[in-house]
């Protein structure tokens, strides 16, 4: 079986420490998120993997960090979405 599943890279730049979390920009090709977590101990990477999966409709399991897990930037994989499909998510959630 030859494999067509969709695959989306975003870039994010996270905005740990917030009081809730929230997508407030898309600029420069980079989509700014507020996180409700501190960058600590890997808390802000969770909590932006599981505010990704409620505003994108996909299960947790589908998003990982490829690059950046301690970085403000990073670089965000979706499996089984188009980039399109992510970027009219995020898009209607600002």
């Amino acid at each position: 079986m030859g494999q067509t599943t969709n695959q989306a890279r975003i870039l994010i730049q996270a905005h740990p420490g917030a009081k809730k979390s929230a997508v407030v920009r898309f600029e420069a090709g980079v989509w700014h998120i507020k996180v409700a977590a501190p960058p600590v101990e890997g808390k802000a990477n969770r909590a932006l993997i599981e505010f990704l999966s409620d505003v994108l409709d996909v299960p947790k399991s589908r998003i990982s960090i490829e690059k950046g897990a301690a970085s403000r930037r990073k670089l965000v994989v979706v499996e089984g979405m188009t980039p399109g499909l992510v970027a009219a998510r995020l898009n209607d959630s600002l």
